[in-house]
């Protein structure tokens, strides 16, 4: 292990992560009822619709009418970006007004380590002056070909850093890559044309100790498209995907958790050096197989996952 070291990021269970415009009281409800390990009120498209004002109440609103944590989710709320002339009035009206209630704010395109420092700057003003009660948490969109070149400084670039996300449809974008729908592969090109990207992200984030977020897949029909989409980013190591409506925030929850047969043999591993442990043993061996400690922090880490899963089951089923 490197003497140099970063700490996890605040934990929160996030396999689904669902954007919903704050706007739709009908839609906001839903996203309250759902299944959603996390809720995105979103403000950053607002802006194309020309409201943003109305899209800012509506957010206030949800927040502090609305007790997401009782429904066992966290909050977020995505701004508008720093290349636009919303992003300090979201940041001022929302947080001023309902910042006790925002467990995290979602930052969109974000390119350079210093685009999070101005909205860290600006938080800290904002929770100092109105005296909240506890800190908020950013996330930072990496959907642009300058954020993905700068991933890694991004990911060390605030303390308040908890995920990084992967924005396909921008990233796509703005690679000026082809493609047939956001979050699809293109059949022209030989696999996964976004797998170099989304595995520097990965590595990125867990590095500085952040979470890894796969973004969006479009056609909320392709039940198919959305699964294959989800194992891969699972594969790599993501722990959630964002979502775009209900039924793909089933399949999110489903894919992102950790198989059950892969806790039980977690648990085993982690029985069996606790054993060996305990009787002074130098190694330790499960099935036959040797285990050490590389085995134990693999273990553990599918262990608390599904610990903060049935937590939060809990709290569904007591609903």
């Amino acid at each position: 292990m490197s003497f140099t070291h970063f700490p996890p990021a605040h934990a929160r269970l996030q396999r689904s992560v669902l954007a919903i415009p704050a706007s739709d009281p009908s839609l906001v409800e839903r996203a309250l009822r759902s299944a959603a390990d996390q809720v995105f009120l979103d403000c950053e498209h607002s802006a194309a619709l020309g409201d943003p004002p109305r899209a800012r109440a509506a957010i206030v609103r949800a927040l502090r009418d609305l007790d997401w944590h009782a429904h066992g989710k966290s909050v977020g709320v995505r701004i508008n970006g720093l290349d636009t002339h919303f992003m300090y009035r979201d940041l001022v009206d929302i947080v001023e007004q309902a910042g006790e209630r925002i467990d995290t704010l979602l930052v969109p395109r974000v390119g350079v380590p210093a685009d999070l420092y101005v909205v860290d700057c600006l938080l800290t003003q904002i929770e100092s002056a109105c005296g909240l009660p506890r800190r908020i948490g950013i996330e930072a969109a990496i959907e642009t070909s300058l954020g993905m070149a700068n991933v890694e400084a991004v990911a060390r670039a605030s303390t308040r850093l908890e995920a990084l996300h992967f924005g396909g449809a921008d990233f796509t974008a703005s690679c000026q890559a082809r493609s047939v729908s956001i979050g699809a592969l293109n059949p022209d090109y030989p696999g996964d044309q976004w797998h170099a990207s989304l595995q520097r992200l990965l590595v990125a984030s867990r590095a500085h100790g952040l979470r890894a977020v796969d973004g969006p897949y479009g056609d909320v029909e392709d039940t198919d498209g959305f699964l294959a989409a989800a194992r891969r980013a699972a594969a790599l190591g993501f722990e959630g995907k964002w979502t775009l409506s209900p039924g793909q925030v089933d399949l999110a929850n489903l894919v992102m958790a950790p198989p059950a047969d892969d806790v039980a043999h977690a648990r085993r591993i982690l029985a069996a050096l606790e054993e060996a442990a305990r009787s002074e043993r130098s190694a330790a061996h499960l099935d036959g197989r040797p285990i050490d400690a590389a085995s134990a922090r693999m273990a553990a880490t599918l262990v608390r996952q599904a610990a903060a899963i049935a937590a939060r089951s809990a709290i569904i089923d007591r609903e």
